[in-house]
């Protein structure tokens, strides 16, 4: 898109109509201290073709694949994404963020928000979901607002410290302004999964929640199934928030293991990383709680005549319609890349999801064997694991700063997150590496181990 800026005339003319002599008397009730603060020494502009000349020169001092190999996860994930999601969501009828309102011109728009539903509430394994979030760790927090609304009575959430980090600091956020609320973090186990027995103990009355991740930030998969049924039992809602949506593909779903509600970044599906963003959160929840879930939802209908229609229905919940009692503070609708991931899982399938999933597992496992076998490494945690995982590695971080500089991204330094965990790596393993690019992961920690 080009940039034609306003001439010399047309200025002239929008002042003229305002009855405006100059652009600096639009500013002048501004306290002079003020406008001489707001001042930006900016250098000489450029021609169109010297900003692309410098853009170019920039750009050529990143380092890129295959230069650069990569083992970083930990929350973004790289996967293959289909030429054809890129297709269609290119097209312009779908190049928009705008809440689809009025049905009578937002069928198309209403349709494919009512399938990524459908394909959601189908992998989360729960009754209803919503039409999309911002992403998995916002969605994580109005989970938790929803149990707040559903037990208000009720003043603790029970967080697993294995959850992401990220995660958790924006529950904090999201309940910093909730007065009443107490927030319990739960220990791991030396398997890596949440400690039952500190979970146990801490279950009381005053509970209103437990949020566990399904995988959690180690790649753990945990019991969600054992965590689920001792939060059903302490009069408590059971909420699962996975990182890595793809591992829904092969693991049972947090609704067959009795989660209450499921949050996920449906990052994984069709939308590349991007620098961390944008996702699309994911939020499905039992039918029974439906009118206290967050954010929109669009349902199948029919007109006057019959015909299959999409409206958005339950909309007195939205902010738009009795602010006083709206569920949440969402906005727009993540339309763009709840799309791609509609279209992604679509291509896929059931099947092709699961083999997808399974050749992760494998990749993952095999890449692990053969750190622990030429590397030196040992493993951190022995529970069962998706496609990440904790590797203990003596002095990580300046093992992890020279691989660096060999063009080799280590995965995450755990200690930055867990200084418990100063000498772990967090390794992620996808259907886009290679054999060579593992081995030169193994080589480069033979030689620096």
């Amino acid at each position: 898109m080009r940039y034609i800026p306003h001439t010399e005339s047309d200025i002239a003319s929008m002042l003229a109509t305002i009855g405006a002599r100059s652009v600096a008397e639009l500013f002048a009730h501004l306290p002079a201290t003020l406008r001489s603060r707001a001042t930006i020494d900016l250098p000489r502009g450029l021609s169109e073709a010297g900003v692309r000349a410098r853009l170019t020169e920039l750009a050529t001092m990143n380092r890129v694949s295959p230069d650069v190999v990569s083992f970083l996860g930990a929350g973004a994930y790289a996967h293959f994404v289909p030429v054809v999601v890129d297709q269609i969501i290119q097209r312009s009828e779908f190049a928009t963020a705008y809440t689809p309102y009025q049905p009578e011109v937002s069928q198309g728009t209403l349709q494919t928000i009512f399938e990524f539903q459908s394909l959601v509430a189908t992998l989360l394994g729960l009754d209803v979901a919503n039409a999309s979030m911002y992403d998995g760790a916002s969605a994580t927090a109005e989970a938790v607002l929803m149990t707040k609304r559903l037990l208000p009575q009720r003043s603790t959430v029970l967080v697993a410290r294995s959850l992401h980090p990220q995660y958790r600091q924006v529950v904090r956020t999201y309940l910093d302004g909730t007065s009443g609320t107490q927030i319990v973090e739960l220990p791991w186990d030396e398997d890596g999964r949440v400690d039952f027995a500190a979970l146990t103990r801490r279950l009381d009355n005053t509970v209103c929640s437990v949020i566990v991740g399904y995988p959690n930030v180690f790649g753990v998969i945990e019991d969600v199934a054992h965590i689920s049924d001792a939060t059903r039992q302490a009069g408590a809602l059971a909420v699962t928030a996975t990182t890595e949506a793809l591992a829904l593909g092969l693991l049972k779903s947090p609704g067959e293991l009795g989660a209450d509600i499921a949050v996920a970044e449906g990052q994984s599906f069709g939308i590349p990383m991007s620098y961390g963003g944008p996702g699309v959160g994911l939020f499905a929840c039992r039918e029974r709680f439906l009118r206290s879930m967050p954010g929109r939802l669009a349902g199948e209908t029919v007109d006057q005549e019959g015909r299959r229609g999409f409206v958005l229905t339950l909309s007195t919940r939205e902010q738009h319609i009795r602010r006083e009692k709206a569920t949440s503070n969402i906005c727009t609708n993540q339309g763009l890349c709840s799309l791609a991931a509609t279209v992604y899982l679509c291509l896929m399938g059931k099947q092709g999801l699961r083999e997808l999933a399974e050749r992760n597992v494998k990749k993952s496992h095999d890449a692990l064997d053969l750190l622990q076998q030429f590397a030196n490494c040992k493993r951190r945690f022995s529970a069962p694991f998706f496609n990440e995982f904790a590797l203990t590695v003596p002095n990580a971080h300046a093992v992890w700063r020279r691989l660096k500089d060999q063009g080799i991204i280590a995965g995450l330094l755990l200690g930055d997150w867990y200084p418990d965990l100063k000498d772990c790596l967090l390794l992620c393993v996808t259907e886009t590496h290679t054999r060579e690019e593992v081995e030169r992961l193994v080589n480069g920690l033979q030689r620096n181990g």
